[in-house]
C-alpha cells in the first residue's frame, strides 16, 4: 500500500521545508501521499475527496511552514491537519444532505414525483458532466450510437470514417465514462440508472 517510506532524515527535511526549500516539500509530499490518502479514504469512502483533503493538507503545510515546530513529530502534525479536514468534510456532507431534505420537505408541492424529478435532473446533469470527459469526436460518435440508435456502419458512412474507427471510439468512450463514474464514487441505484441512460 505504501510505495514510499518515511525518510530517515525527516527532521532535516522539515528544517529545509521551514526555510522554504521546495525539494524538501516535494520529498515529504511524496513520502506521505499514499498514507494520508488511504487514511482519509477509510472515513470518506471517496478517492476524490481523500485526494482533495491531502492536497489541502499540504497546502496548509507550505503556507504555514515557518510556524512548524521541527522538534515535534511531523507525522503527528500532518495527521492532525488531515483529521480536522476529514471532520470538516463529513460535517459539510451531512449538512448538505440535511439542508436538501429540509428544503424538499418544506416545498409546497413536494411529492414523490417532485423527488423523482429532482433525482432525474441530478442524473441528467451528471451524465452531461460524464460526457464532457470525451473528445468532441468521441462524444459525437457516442451520441449517434446511443441517442440516435445508429449502427456502426451508418455512423461510419455519415462521418466518412471506417467502421473500425467507430468501434474503437465507442470502446474508448465506454472506458472513459466508466472510469469517471468510479472516480466519483457513483454506486448502487444511481449507478444503475446512469448506466441505463448511457446504455453502458
Amino acid at each position: 500500500m505504501y510505495a514510499t517510506k518515511i525518510p530517515s532524515d525527516e527532521r532535516s527535511l522539515v528544517l529545509r521545508l521551514i526555510e522554504g526549500e521546495e525539494d524538501a516539500f516535494c520529498e515529504l509530499y511524496a513520502a506521505y501521499k499514499n498514507r494520508l490518502i488511504y487514511f482519509a479514504m477509510r472515513f470518506l469512502k471517496s478517492r476524490e475527496y481523500a485526494e482533495d483533503i491531502f492536497q489541502d493538507a499540504f497546502t496548509i503545510v507550505w503556507q504555514g511552514r515557518r510556524f512548524i515546530n521541527p522538534d515535534a513529530l511531523f507525522s503527528a502534525y500532518l495527521y492532525t491537519i488531515v483529521r480536522n479536514r476529514i471532520l470538516n468534510q463529513l460535517r459539510d456532507l451531512s449538512y448538505q444532505d440535511k439542508l436538501r431534505e429540509q428544503i424538499l420537505s418544506q416545498a409546497v408541492n413536494y411529492t414523490n414525483e417532485t423527488r423523482d424529478e429532482i433525482i432525474a435532473n441530478d442524473l441528467r446533469q451528471f451524465i452531461s458532466c460524464a460526457l464532457q470527459q470525451l473528445t468532441p469526436r468521441q462524444r459525437e460518435i457516442f451520441e449517434m450510437s446511443r441517442e440516435q440508435q445508429m449502427s456502426h456502419r451508418e455512423i461510419a458512412e455519415v462521418l466518412g470514417i471506417s467502421v473500425n474507427t467507430v468501434q474503437e471510439s465507442i470502446s474508448i468512450s465506454l472506458k472513459t465514462l466508466r472510469a469517471y463514474l468510479e472516480k466519483n464514487s457513483i454506486v448502487g441505484s444511481d449507478l444503475i440508472l446512469i448506466l441505463i441512460c448511457l446504455n453502458l
